[in-house]
């Protein structure tokens, strides 16, 4: 999926939107997405200015863009301005390497399972291969 297939599926843009391509997706099981992280992101500004890094929550939330793509596909529907995944919780996470400008982080997303509107999934994001955080999600599907 390129950026414009992306915007069709996450309702987030800049500079919001943290998921730059898919390039895998199996429906119903997993996708592989990435985020190129460029000296340019507003947060650097603020977070670390002289050893610049990228947020932790901003880690767990490009996890959480991907897992949404992956749900939507799973049901084979795009959203509706009434459809909306909120984050409703984040377990074991943990963060093995920082993430710096110049990076691409490579997003991992595999469903545990789904059960009325609850969806649980296991996260990875690896930078050159290494495990840069992983984290167990759970998302909630609301209608506005």
């Amino acid at each position: 999926m390129d950026i414009h297939e992306i915007l069709e599926y996450l309702p987030h843009r800049y500079p919001f939107l943290l998921i730059d391509r898919v390039v895998a997706i199996e429906p119903g099981k997993s996708i592989h997405a990435y985020k190129n992280v460029t000296i340019n992101e507003p947060f650097f500004v603020g977070h670390f200015p002289h050893h610049p890094v990228m947020p932790g929550v901003l880690i767990m939330e490009a996890l959480a863009q991907a897992a949404g793509i992956l749900s939507f596909k799973t049901e084979g529907k795009k959203p509706t301005q009434s459809d909306v995944f909120y984050f409703a919780g984040i377990d074991e996470a943990r963060f093995k390497r920082p993430i710096m400008p110049g990076d691409q982080l490579n997003l991992h997303v595999e469903i545990e399972r789904q059960m009325r509107g609850v969806w649980k999934f296991k996260g990875e994001a690896r930078v050159d291969g290494q495990l840069a955080a992983e984290a167990r999600l759970m998302c909630a599907k609301r209608d506005l």
